[in-house]
């Protein structure tokens, strides 16, 4: 992964701001205004539909002195890499590695870069959803894409996010025109009709979790109690298999949602643990409620003590799955099995 940026390695404790006792809100939001953000969603029909959308977008922005990031899955990168040639602007990153919690693409892909080259405009090629992406993540990816329009408005940033009309589902392409104000078919860049506000998708996908399964093991928990509850889920994680940098990183990301949970409420919360195919799921319970649709998403400011919690969450696992209601927030956490030894981060590269 791409290391985590330092403002969010400081007090790292409790998160305590995107909490409190209403249901989320939903106010009017606009199209982002022109000369800001840009995004756009490019449909393709075969990989020289996807090399000549992409290429074109990325010389527009070498011409106008652009830094352009390209990020899609590592499939892909190879294509773009001989299609795109080399350049000291040009940076690659695999989304299927740094992107695959959909939670932390804002924060920790497109945010960052952004801010790496303020006050300059640059321009990200970012292709999240992909024929194969997890069934589990996807609700989190429309949610991720809607809210680049809320997390980066007024940001001096373009973003092209490529979708393979052919193979994805015509509700997959149907939820792109959603949220992109812009889409583009055979080089046509037009206003999409069915753009929608973002907060009214991130809501609509806002969808409550299946029931765990009946092994699952399961504690109830006040805030004297979360020692114990961090040495279940540590325990649970290394019976799963689970390397020791990810027992950890899941005893650290559970603390740090179960706190939150107990801290904001003042009640009692439960945590689930149990296995599926690709590792261990933890889930936990409380009776706050997560109000803020931005929460982890975005960095918060260099001198505040606040709001770093949620985002080391999102950078620790795999996939993080948020439900919220009128009385409660459900928080599942996943950590999947590494199939290789883990060597260490890998740093964007560039051509």
């Amino acid at each position: 992964m791409l290391p985590m940026p330092r403002t969010l390695l400081a007090e790292v404790g409790s998160e305590r701001v995107a909490y409190d006792g209403r249901a989320m809100t939903s106010e009017p939001a606009a199209r982002p205004e022109a000369g800001t953000l840009r995004h756009d969603a490019l449909f393709y029909r075969s990989d020289d539909d996807y090399v000549t959308g992409i290429r074109s977008f990325v010389q527009a922005g070498f011409a106008a002195g652009e830094p352009v990031l390209v990020a899609v899955p590592g499939s892909r990168l190879d294509l773009l890499r001989t299609a795109l040639g080399a350049s000291t602007e040009l940076r690659f990153v695999d989304m299927a590695r740094e992107g695959r919690n959909p939670g932390w693409i804002i924060p920790g892909v497109l945010h960052a870069f952004v801010e790496e080259h303020a006050p300059v405009r640059v321009r990200v090629v970012g292709e999240p959803i992909w024929p194969g992406r997890s069934v589990l993540a996807y609700p989190r990816c429309v949610q991720h894409e809607a809210l680049i329009n809320i997390a980066l408005a007024g940001r001096p940033v373009s973003v092209l996010c490529p979708y393979d009309a052919v193979r994805l589902d015509v509700d997959v392409v149907a939820d792109a025109a959603s949220t992109h104000p812009f889409l583009i078919r055979d080089g046509d860049r037009q206003a999409s009709a069915g753009y929608g506000r973002p907060e009214s998708v991130v809501d609509s996908f806002n969808l409550p979790f299946p029931t765990p399964p009946s092994t699952a093991s399961m504690l109830f928990f006040e805030a004297a109690g979360l020692s114990g509850m961090r040495a279940m889920v540590a325990a649970l994680a290394r019976e799963a298999g689970l390397d020791p940098d990810q027992v950890e990183d899941l005893r650290v990301a559970a603390n740090e949602i179960a706190t939150n949970a107990v801290v904001h409420s003042g009640r009692p919360a439960v945590a689930r643990v149990w296995l599926d195919e690709d590792g261990l799921v933890c889930e936990i319970t409380g009776s706050s409620v997560l109000t803020d649709r931005l929460a982890g998403r975005l960095p918060p400011s260099p001198v505040s003590d606040t709001g770093r919690g949620l985002l080391l969450v999102n950078y620790l696992c795999d996939l993080v799955q948020v439900h919220t209601d009128s009385t409660s927030t459900a928080i599942r956490l996943h950590m999947h099995r590494r199939v290789e030894p883990a060597t260490g981060p890998a740093p964007a590269t560039g051509a």
